[in-house]
C-alpha cells in the first residue's frame, strides 16, 4: 500500500527535526539516515520515539486540521452539526463518506504512517547494541503502545484492517484486510507487553504526562476489553489505574484539561505556532459558525445541548455559548483558549473519568449492582449531580450510556463508537440523520487510493 510505503527517512528524519523543545533535541545528520544511525545512541533512539507523539499532533489523526477523529467522529455521530458548504465535515455529517475522501484518506494514510513508523522503531531496537537495555525496554513499549493505539481506531472506524507488522514493503504492498478479532489479537498483545515494557511513573516525560507510561497502557487495555465485552478484564484494568496514587478526579472542572492535570494519565504537548490546542482553535465559536470566516463551521448540536441535566456543572463550565443577536449557537468549550498564548493546555488523550465509566459498565454487566452506582456517582459528583436513579442492570446500563455522551462529548470519538459497539447506532442517529442514514454508515470507507494500489484490498458495504 502507498501510504504504508514512507521511507525511514521521511517517517523519522523530518519528524526528529521538528521535534517540540520539551522533548529532547538532536539536529538532523547531514546524510540520509538509516536504521543503524538512529539507533546508535540513547538520545538519536529516544528521538526517534518520540517524534510519534509530535506527528500525532502536528498532521496525524489527532490534528484539527480535517484530520482529526475527534472532529469527524462528533461530526459522524450526534454530537456536532456541520455548518460548511464543502471539505470534510459535511460529509462525514452526512454520513455520506465517498471512498474519494481526502479528509479519510488523510484519517487512513496518518495511521498507517505512525504505524510503519513504529515497526521501524521496533526493528531498529531489535537490532541494537549501543542503545542501552533499560531505555530499549522503555521505547519498545512505548512503540507497542502507539501501534496499539492507531490500530484500536483504524479496527473502530474502518472494521477489517490490514495488520502491518513489519517495513518489508513486499509484505505490506499485498495484505488482505485482516478479521477484527485478529487485530484486537495484536492490540492486545501490545499493550500488555507495553504493560511490562513500561515503567510506573512519569519518569520519561521529567515529570509531565507526555509520554506513555505502563498507567497508559493499562488505561487503553481496560478500555479495549470493554470494547470486546470482557467485563471481568475490563474492571481489572480500570481498578489498576483508578487506585494508582498519581491519578485522581479534579473536583474543578475548569482544571480537568489543564496541562498535567491530576485527572490526565496521557496527553500531547501543543506544536502548532497557530493554537495552543486544535480542540480549542477547532470548536470555540467567535463567529457564525456559517460565516465563511469562520475555520471550524460546526457548532454543538441541539440534541447533545438539551442532554444535560438540570443544574449539571459541566454544561456551565463545558460549554460555550456564542449569539449574533438573531441567533445562538453552543460549542464545547472544555479547552478554553483559542488563540496562541501561555502554554497552560495540552490535549487530552486519556484521562480517570472514562476509567470511571468503563469499570462502571463492567460492573454493571456482571449484576455488580452497587459497584457501578458507585462509580457513576463518583462522575455525577464532581459534577454537582445527586446519585444516579438507576437500580437494576437495564437501567445501570443506559445510566452508563447517557453518561458517558456528557462526559467524554467531543473527546476522541467516545460518542460515535460508543453507538457502534453498543449496535445502538442506527436506533439513535436514524431520526437525527434522516433518509440519508444507511446501516453500513457505521464503517468508513477505505481509501480509493489503496484499493488502487494493493488489489487484495476489498472495500466496505
Amino acid at each position: 500500500m502507498r501510504t504504508i510505503h514512507h521511507s525511514i527517512i521521511s517517517a523519522i528524519i523530518v519528524v526528529c527535526a521538528l521535534s517540540c523543545k520539551r522533548f529532547i533535541e538532536i539536529p538532523p545528520p547531514k546524510t540520509g539516515l538509516v536504521s543503524a544511525t538512529v539507533f546508535n545512541n540513547d538520545q538519536t533512539a529516544t528521538a526517534a520515539v518520540t517524534a510519534l507523539y509530535h506527528q500525532l499532533q502536528a498532521g496525524g489523526f489527532a490534528s484539527g486540521n480535517d484530520n482529526s477523529v475527534t472532529q469527524m467522529a462528533s461530526l459522524s455521530a450526534d454530537e456536532m452539526t456541520s455548518y460548511a458548504s464543502s471539505g470534510g465535515n459535511p460529509a462525514f455529517y452526512q454520513n455520506n463518506i465517498i471512498s474519494t475522501d481526502l479528509t479519510n484518506s488523510n484519517l487512513w494514510s496518518s495511521a498507517y504512517s505512525m504505524i510503519y513508523q513504529t515497526n521501524a522503531i521496533l526493528e531498529g531496537l531489535k537490532d541494537s547494541t549501543p542503545v542501552s537495555p533499560a531505555l530499549k525496554i522503555q521505547l519498545r513499549g512505548e512503540a507497542k503502545f502507539v501501534r496499539a493505539f492507531c490500530y484500536f481506531y483504524l479496527v473502530n472506524l474502518y472494521g477489517k484492517v490490514p495488520l502491518v507488522t513489519t517495513t518489508d514493503y513486499r509484505t505490506n504492498a499485498l495484505l488482505s484486510r485482516s478479521d477484527t478479532g485478529k487485530v484486537y489479537s495484536l492490540i492486545v498483545s501490545d499493550l500488555k507487553d507495553a504493560q511490562l515494557f513500561l515503567n510506573d511513573g512519569d519518569i520519561a516525560s521529567g515529570g509531565e504526562r507526555l509520554r506513555p507510561n505502563k498507567a497508559v497502557a493499562t488505561a487503553l487495555l481496560a478500555r479495549t476489553y470493554l470494547y470486546l465485552k470482557d467485563w471481568a478484564n475490563a474492571e481489572t484494568q480500570a481498578t489498576a489505574v483508578i487506585d494508582n496514587p498519581l491519578y485522581g478526579l479534579e473536583p474543578d472542572l475548569d482544571k480537568v484539561f489543564l496541562a498535567n492535570s491530576k485527572e490526565s494519565i496521557w496527553q500531547l504537548l501543543p506544536v502548532d505556532k497557530y493554537y495552543i490546542t486544535w480542540e480549542g482553535a477547532m470548536f470555540i465559536l467567535t463567529s457564525d459558525p456559517g460565516s465563511p470566516y469562520n475555520t471550524s463551521n460546526m457548532a454543538m448540536s441541539d440534541g447533545l445541548w438539551n442532554a444535560f441535566e438540570n443544574n449539571d456543572a459541566r454544561k456551565i463550565h463545558w460549554t460555550g455559548t456564542f449569539s449574533n443577536g438573531a441567533n445562538t449557537w453552543y460549542y464545547p468549550f472544555k479547552y478554553k483558549i483559542k488563540t496562541p498564548g501561555d502554554l497552560t493546555e495540552y490535549s487530552m488523550v486519556l484521562r480517570l473519568g472514562e476509567l470511571y465509566l468503563v469499570r462502571a459498565e463492567a460492573r454493571a454487566w456482571q449484576d455488580n449492582i452497587a459497584g457501578a452506582q458507585q462509580d457513576l456517582n463518583s462522575i455525577r459528583h464532581r459534577a454537582g449531580l445527586g446519585d444516579t436513579p438507576a437500580a437494576t442492570k437495564d437501567q445501570l446500563l443506559s445510566a452508563v450510556e447517557k453518561e458517558r455522551r456528557i462526559e467524554l462529548m467531543t473527546e476522541w470519538g467516545h460518542r460515535w463508537l460508543d453507538l457502534k459497539r453498543t449496535g445502538r447506532a442506527s436506533t439513535v442517529l436514524a431520526p437525527v440523520k434522516g433518509s440519508q442514514w444507511q446501516a453500513t454508515d457505521v464503517l468508513y470507507p477505505i481509501p480509493e487510493s489503496e484499493l488502487s494500489n494493493d488489489p487484495n484490498l476489498t472495500q466496505n458495504p
